[in-house]
């Protein structure tokens, strides 16, 4: 296992290769309590995931898979972005699948190598779904995927292309590629007015990636459609920076977005790393919301 020198403490590193990194998954016996690593193959490739379980679960629990962003790494996100944390306090799975090169093909052109080898990371998040089901009491009514720019894009790759998913929740992220016939879904979507390397408003933004993608209210609209919600209602905190946009629909679904005035590319709530940040292209983090809360809440409300 490849650790982000930069992202993990020498401890985490130690910590992360002693969790089996060799091991070859759930059929090798049940998921164990705290944090583990897996490896398979899939499409020639060897691919690797960790998880985390926490102590004492039982019974069908919620699961949620985060994707970090582009040159981010499953270990880097578990670090940085409270989802162990999140899950322990209200009983729930977390996996954290490794980008293939660290980068996630998410359709239209993006990103990096899995792009340009046409890396099927539909077809592996699915497979990692299903491992997980093989060695964890997993409520597949209440799966869910979140994560960030490359990772967040790639959540509403797997909403374009999967049944598996009751909702997703993008954070500083976009909707590349065809998406002709999705099923419906609840979505919670944040981002930044400020947030140059996927523009709120749509275009080319700024990175090695270039990412190109429509503005993210035309993206939220679309899920709206699909989903067939009513209009959205509007609300506002914390001194009108945070705006709020939520739409009902059928079936108990909801697609809600918020909108952070000024806020660039990064996880509100998450820990100001500054050197970490450089080399993950993100911005200082806004700390008046913890996307992590909310978007576990709206997750836990839309089944």
């Amino acid at each position: 296992m490849v650790c982000l020198a930069v992202a993990l403490s020498a401890g985490a590193c130690r910590r992360a290769a002693s969790s089996a990194a060799a091991s070859s998954g759930p059929s090798a016996g049940a998921i164990p309590a705290g944090s583990s690593s897996y490896s398979f193959e899939i499409g020639g490739l060897q691919r690797t995931y960790h998880v985390y379980r926490p102590p004492g679960l039982t019974g069908p629990a919620p699961l949620v898979i985060f994707l970090h962003g582009g040159y981010g790494s499953g270990s880097q996100a578990e670090q940085y972005y409270g989802w162990d944390q999140e899950a322990a306090a209200h009983g729930f799975l977390v996996v954290y699948p490794d980008g293939y090169d660290r980068a996630w093909n998410t359709g239209g052109g993006c990103c990096g190598i899995p792009a340009s080898q046409d890396v099927d990371d539909v077809a592996f998040i699915t497979a990692v779904v299903a491992r997980v089901e093989a060695g964890a009491p997993v409520d597949r009514h209440r799966v869910f995927a979140t994560g960030i720019s490359n990772g967040g894009i790639m959540a509403y790759r797997l909403a374009c292309s999967t049944t598996l998913f009751a909702a997703v929740g993008p954070d500083s992220a976009t909707e590349l590629g065809s998406c002709d016939a999705p099923a419906p879904l609840s979505v919670i979507h944040i981002h930044g007015t400020a947030d140059q390397r996927i523009p709120y408003g749509g275009g080319t933004g700024s990175g090695s990636a270039h990412i190109d993608g429509p503005a993210v209210p035309t993206v939220v609209a679309g899920w709206r459609r699909i989903d067939g919600c009513a209009a959205p209602t509007q609300a506002s905190s914390d001194g009108g920076v945070i705006s709020t946009s939520t739409a009902t629909c059928p079936d108990g679904r909801a697609v809600e977005l918020i909108t952070v005035a000024g806020a660039g590319h990064q996880w509100p709530g998450s820990p100001d790393r500054p050197v970490i940040q450089k080399v993950l292209g993100l911005d200082t983090p806004f700390p008046n919301l913890d996307a992590t809360d909310v978007i576990w809440a709206f997750f836990a409300a839309h089944p």
